[in-house]
């Protein structure tokens, strides 16, 4: 089976939950204070994991506490943690999360996910990319390293999934090297200037986003579900699997790390979509980023 190989952010998560968000220069009484491993790659990394995939991250921390937790933690979950690079000159990336009424905001310190340059994940793919992996990369590392693994993985024959979190503008000659993109409402309006509001919508975002060069395209639309673009032009739609909300962090990427398991394990992007819907309902049902994630098992038991 082929592996899933993520270039992604790696954080630690510190978050508490307050009644409100406070107003300037105003201090307020939380509770639920939680640390927890986090950042979009690592998150990403993860889900594919529990969900069976075999699994290499590339990343970077610091030599530090929280490094040697994350990375531990990784292992913990199944990752091979081998690219991961310990850095002296920098320090671990760091989220810090208010959560309100089950929604979150997040103020981030990028720390070491911004060190590793266009050579060094180059040189890893190069060394540990097949024909037939798949690539997961979202947006939290350098924008410039992470064309560049976009670029790699399309020049040795990987699958690339992008998720451009947070959004930004890319050249246009990087598009066709993206399989598929994965993006919320708001970060599909930054890239293609449509806000995915309803079907119409979503399939106009969509088609542009194709017109880009991207080969397929999810829209994930929180309680609303999900909606697709297939390479093949097939809209597909996916409501959200009912649940309690009691976190969403991670919930996206726990969506995005079905997607990249079902890839390798030969399902379809509708099954893939209906997969990580469900994933992603276990994950909010719970509190924290990869302590929420579920495995195939707890996904399979819960449809």
């Amino acid at each position: 089976m082929p592996k899933v190989i993520v270039f992604g952010s790696m954080n630690m998560d510190l978050s508490i939950d307050a009644p409100r968000v406070p107003a300037a220069g105003e201090t307020l009484t939380g509770s639920g204070f939680i640390t927890a491993a986090g950042g979009k790659g690592a998150n990403q990394a993860v889900a594919a994991a529990r969900l069976g995939a075999d699994v290499r991250m590339l990343a970077a921390v610091g030599a530090d506490a929280f490094g040697d937790e994350l990375t531990g933690g990784l292992a913990e979950a199944g990752v091979d943690t081998v690219g991961v690079r310990r850095l002296s000159a920098v320090t671990t990336g760091v989220a810090v999360i208010l959560r309100t009424a089950g929604e979150n905001r997040i103020v981030l310190h990028v720390g070491a996910n911004h060190a590793l340059t266009t050579e060094d994940v180059a040189s890893d793919l190069r060394r540990i990319g097949e024909k037939h992996d798949v690539l997961v990369t979202p947006g939290e590392c350098d924008p410039t390293a992470t064309e560049s693994a976009l670029r790699v993985a399309h020049e040795l024959g990987l699958y690339t999934i992008f998720n451009p979190a947070p959004a930004r503008p890319v050249p246009d000659d990087l598009w066709p090297c993206i399989d598929l993109v994965c993006l919320n409402e708001t970060e599909c309006q930054i890239m293609c200037g449509v806000l995915p509001k309803d079907d119409a919508t979503c399939h106009a975002a969509a088609r542009r986003l194709r017109e880009l060069g991207a080969g397929a395209v999810v829209i994930t639309l929180g309680a609303a579900g999900a909606f697709g673009l297939g390479a093949n032009g097939t809209p597909l739609r996916v409501p959200a699997t009912p649940t309690t909300v009691v976190d969403t962090t991670g919930a996206g990427d726990t969506f995005i790390g079905a997607l990249a398991a079902g890839r390798v394990r030969g399902l379809s992007l509708a099954e893939s979509m209906h997969w990580g819907a469900q994933a992603a309902a276990l994950a909010v049902s719970r509190l924290g980023a990869q302590p929420s994630i579920p495995t195939a098992e707890e996904v399979g038991a819960f449809q």
